[in-house]
């Protein structure tokens, strides 16, 4: 028997564990990327460590969230990543230059190879026939320092593509159709690799707008393989010398089996307050819209934003619709530029604003409350937009330009005559806003550049043999690293400030648990319960870290999303599931529950016994952890395991 991409890939780079699904294996790392929202830490956690230089092939550190400059701890944080970049011999991505995912792509990705990020659309990169997965800040810091990255064998779930997408359907559409199917979980635990002949009808970054979202499914990652499609980007890039070959053997197989027929496709659409919430655009057709959002890493190819232009050309927004115009690369901008598109979308009267995730994050662009705002972004959970009380809808940019002319939400078949665009022969290639890593005997040299918001990690204890830990919070499914953390304007600024972000820790949740948790933070520490799928959504670590830092001892949910999962591991907060499914029900928020012999039960294997004291009742849990994580676990997390080891 053959294998398929995935396989050929983890085989490359397998240096413990066996290919089993299930089977924890550790994965040699070739690439990495951070931005400043999660890259401050990974710095933080790099100097702690006593790192001399990269030991990968290539990292970069990429600023593209954090770029509204409001007071100085955004550019001070900035001119700290420039130093840590220059210091540790990393590529250096400035302000402007565009968002990581598609300044990757278009510089540095190589097919065959691994890259494992601090964000969890890293995935993305898997449109160039790479392994490309998220991970929390500390995993990825650890993968620069030369370390393996410990992930659960993956099942590879094939995805046989035929056919070709009809008029006024994209790329966008395609995930969207996944997402219908199978929801926010549809992929934990799994690769997802897509191959057959409908490939040839997709771009490298209609692939890069595919592979992206399978992060909204919960997937390891997404690969495609590497082939003339990909040769062809690579030459337009000036870098074909990076193409190898890379295709699944001709009797390679699959564990999962789907089929998309992209001539079947019609547009869709995710309401609120789900990426997995899909419908068909004609279902929600005539909802009046405020804002119309074209960009971020979900949507951010040349043909995205040449399409939008098209579509409104000559033609003006509706009254009171904010059509907001968000730049992915400052690369791909110039082109658009060139092409008259700019011009179009401006005449129309869309707002332009710099290369960057922008409103993606809740960094600008936040909606007004109570109205509806349609994006090409990759997620709608609650709050992600800045607005608490957000209304956001997910959809690609045909739906979106058409909608914006007539200020509610239309399909954009009802458009006529479909506008084709063709991607440019010979795109602008500029790195001017891209450093070139330091060689190592001048890297040495340098010195970190701390502003006044760079505060340290603090010290960790290890796990207690005994807990008595009041629950602070019980929570239902599908709950989002940005309902734990939230992103946007007002937080991202204390990324490098664990004491001042904690403050806003569950605060979409319940904003009493800040002072009710450090209540209990000097006592013992607390417990949380949760339902399935919690964690999904952004890998930033500071999702686990905050709460850890507030006194979270232990998560006790249905299910956990799998970066969150890691993080929580990696920091120390004991990641229990229920045993049986319908004990969730007999625990309440304010109950108290006990643990004792908890660091021998640990290591005598994943069934671990609770009480919940004052209503003599027992809790069965389970625990998923490699005996290499017990141990980290007991040590308090990574950062005290690496230091015992070195």
């Amino acid at each position: 028997m053959g294998y398929n991409v995935t396989q050929k890939l983890i085989q490359d780079h397998l240096v413990k564990g066996e290919m089993k699904p299930g089977e924890e294996i550790g994965l040699k790392i070739d690439q990495t990327l951070t931005q400043d929202a999660t890259g401050t830490m990974v710095m933080l956690e790099l100097e702690a460590m006593g790192l001399d230089y990269r030991k990968t092939e290539a990292s970069a550190q990429y600023v593209d969230h954090n770029l509204i400059q409001e007071d100085s701890k955004n550019p001070d944080d900035h001119l700290f990543l420039e130093s840590a970049a220059q210091r540790f011999g990393l590529h250096f991505s400035r302000p402007g230059n565009g968002v990581s995912h598609p300044v990757h792509m278009q510089r540095l990705a190589k097919p065959g190879q691994t890259l494992l990020g601090s964000d969890s659309h890293t995935c993305a990169n898997g449109c160039m026939g790479m392994l490309a997965m998220g991970a929390g800040g500390i995993d990825v810091a650890m993968a620069i320092a030369g370390e393996p990255f410990y992930v659960k064998m993956p099942e590879v779930w094939g995805v046989y593509v035929k056919g070709e997408l009809p008029d006024w359907v994209g790329a966008k559409d395609v995930i969207l159709e996944m997402l219908r199917r199978h929801d926010v979980k549809g992929g934990v635990g799994k690769v997802i690799e897509y191959y057959g002949p409908g490939l040839k009808e997709l771009s490298a970054m209609d692939r890069h707008v595919i592979a992206n979202m399978g992060a909204e499914l919960g997937a390891t990652g997404t690969v495609f393989p590497s082939d003339e499609v990909v040769k062809d980007y690579l030459k337009r890039q000036e870098r074909e010398e990076d193409w190898i070959e890379l295709v699944a053997d001709k009797d390679a197989d699959y564990d999962l089996h789907e089929t998309i027929n992209l001539s079947e496709l019609e547009p869709l659409i995710a309401k609120p307050s789900s990426p997995g919430n899909v419908v068909p655009v004609r279902e929600v057709a005539g909802e009046p819209i405020y804002q119309s959002y074209i960009g971020s890493s979900a949507n951010p190819g040349y043909r995205d934003f040449a399409i939008a232009a098209e579509i409104v050309k000559g033609k003006s927004v509706a009254q009171g619709v904010s059509f907001d115009l968000n730049p992915t690369s400052r690369q791909m901008l110039q082109d658009l530029v060139k092409d008259n598109h700019i011009a179009s979308l401006l005449s129309s009267g869309g707002r332009l604003h710099q290369a960057g995730c922008n409103g993606c994050i809740g960094m600008g662009q936040a909606p007004a409350t109570g109205r509806n705002s349609l994006r090409t972004t990759p997620r709608n959970f609650p709050g992600r937009s800045g607005t608490k009380e957000d209304s956001v809808f997910l959809c690609g940019p045909e739906t979106a330009a058409a909608s914006a002319l007539y200020g509610k939400i239309v399909d954009p078949r009802d458009l006529g005559e479909y506008p084709k665009v063709e991607e440019p022969a010979h795109p602008t290639v500029d790195t001017s806003l891209l450093e070139y890593p330091l060689p190592e005997d001048e890297a040495k040299n340098v010195e970190l550049v701390k502003g006044p918001n760079i505060a340290s990690i603090p010290e960790m204890d290890e796990l207690p043999d005994q807990l008595e830990l009041p629950i602070l919070l019980k929570m239902g499914d599908n709950i989002s690293t940005d309902e734990i953390l939230a992103g946007g304007a007002r937080v991202l600024p204390y990324r490098s400030n664990l004491p001042e972000i904690s403050k806003f820790t569950f605060e979409i949740v319940d904003d009493t648990y800040y002072d009710r948790a450090m209540e209990t933070k000097e006592k013992g520490g607390h417990a949380i319960v949760g339902g399935y799928n919690y964690g999904q959504g952004s890998s930033r670590e500071h999702a686990a870290l905050a709460p850890r830092y507030l006194g979270l001892r232990v998560a006790i949910v249905q299910d956990f999303a799998r970066i969150h999962w890691q993080n929580l591991v990696n920091f120390g907060v004991l990641p229990l599931t229920f045993s049986e499914s319908s004990e969730v029900e007999k625990i309440e928020q304010g109950d108290v529950i006990q643990f004792s012999g908890l660091r021998q039960a640990m290591k005598n294997g994943e069934t671990i016994t609770a009480k919940l004291k004052d209503k003599n009742h027992e809790v069965q849990l389970r625990h998923t952890l490699s005996s290499r994580q017990v141990d980290m676990m007991l040590k308090g997390g990574l950062i005290n395991w690496t230091k015992e080891k070195a």
